[in-house]
């Protein structure tokens, strides 16, 4: 627990510094006193011998409790018996009881034999009168209390501090906790938003690709070659753009149209969507210019719309579908109307285009509405700030 050599230090100054005053005539006189003297001493380094391994490990073995204090005790006996100045043994003597007792109540224990050596040896040098014993309970007393007080401060300092570190331990280990939830959620989101992208893109792609081979097949076999020929380029195109959507997502970048002009990406996907499904799209696009617009912000609502028009080529069997955008300092409104059969929005879905449209715009801090019901066509509307909060796994696009 402790650094021994500093305390071999400071054992080794404090007895020199003892041993030399007492030559200097502060200790016992005449040979016997310096025998006396030099007894004490030895005895105190033996004492300190036994206790000293205590110093380390924060506490001594009881075997070595049990001759360790008892030598220092009799080398504090001997001392005062010599002479009262060597009562500054108790300076090193409290301390080192402290230190390597295991806990409060053998420390207080220790002490109250370091008291009773100086009280006992202050007897001695007096020989039993009655101002040795006063002198005796006093200094004794005195150090005693003033020892306990001193220990208990510093052993309830030391816990604090053993409990600061086990608590900063904890906190350690739970910020290690959060940060490995935060990756495995980091991962979850990022499986959902490759999902997600598959599904707005490549899925959609293919599936265009899929209806316009067909369609392609079936005028071959009327004989309509000229219409066959326009749908195989159109094949040929979409096949183009699902390789740069597939691109797109090995780079983690938008696998939409990358112009940073929301109404240019806005025609560009409709005329898409009347060239696989052959169907009316109106476009009407109000922007109080797009410059407040975030990437973000841009990037949401041409996947919602490219979802949309997924949807109404998919399920609505409608004749014509009109697209609104609509920007102000207020936000961004997209609205897709057709004119299809609807459908109860209420109803189960197994689909993920709707589910993962809607968790795409909270994300982005929007509102996502649907006002259908069968027979009556469904109109889509998004509603988003202008400025959407930055979307985790929806990465921005890049230009073409």
């Amino acid at each position: 627990m402790y650094n021994t050599r500093w305390w071999d230090i400071a054992v080794a100054a404090g007895l020199a510094a003892i041993a030399a005053l007492s030559l200097a005539g502060l200790g016992a006189s005449g040979p016997s006193g310096w025998w006396l003297t030099a007894v004490s001493l030895l005895v105190f380094v033996a004492g300190y011998a036994f206790l000293r391994p205590g110093i380390v490990s924060g506490a001594a073995p009881t075997w070595r409790l049990a001759v360790g204090i008892p030598l220092v005790v009799l080398a504090i006996v001997i001392g005062i018996a010599a002479a009262p100045f060597l009562a500054m043994l108790q300076t090193l003597a409290y301390p080192l009881v402290w230190v390597t007792t295991p806990a409060r109540r053998e420390a207080i224990v220790g002490s109250a034999g370091v008291a009773a050596a100086t009280f006992v040896g202050f007897l001695l040098n007096g020989a039993f009168s009655s101002e040795a014993m006063w002198s005796g309970l006093l200094t004794a007393g005195v150090s005693f209390v003033f020892a306990v007080s001193l220990g208990l401060w510093i052993s309830a300092i030391a816990e604090y501090g053993e409990d600061r570190a086990r608590l900063v331990a904890e906190l350690t280990d739970a910020q290690e906790q959060v940060e490995r939830l935060s990756r495995e959620r980091g991962a979850a989101d990022e499986r959902e938003r490759l999902g997600r992208d598959i599904h707005d893109t490549l899925a959609q792609t293919l599936a265009g690709l899929t209806l316009l081979s067909e369609r392609a097949g079936r005028q071959l076999g009327r004989g309509e070659t000229d219409a066959a020929a326009q749908t195989i380029a159109t094949v040929e195109q979409l096949s183009r753009d699902a390789l740069a959507e597939a691109r797109g997502l090995v780079a983690r970048t938008a696998a939409v149209p990358g112009d940073a002009v929301l109404e240019a990406a806005v025609e560009r996907l409709a005329e898409r969507f009347r060239a696989e499904a052959g169907l009316v799209v109106q476009v009407e696009v109000a922007l109080e210019g797009d410059d407040g617009m975030t990437r973000d912000a841009q990037l949401v609502v041409l996947r919602c719309l490219q979802e949309a028009l997924s949807n109404v080529r998919k399920h609505a069997g409608a004749a014509s579908v009109r697209v609104i955008v609509e920007a102000d300092a207020s936000g961004i409104r997209l609205a897709v109307v057709d004119d299809g059969r609807g459908f109860d929005p209420d109803r189960r879905r197994t689909g993920y285009g709707l589910d993962g449209m809607a968790d795409r715009v909270a994300l982005a801090g929007g509102t996502l509405t649907i006002d259908t019901t069968p027979d009556r066509g469904t109109v889509l509307t998004v509603a988003l700030p202008i400025a959407t909060p930055p979307l985790a796994g929806l990465p921005e696009e890049q230009n073409a």
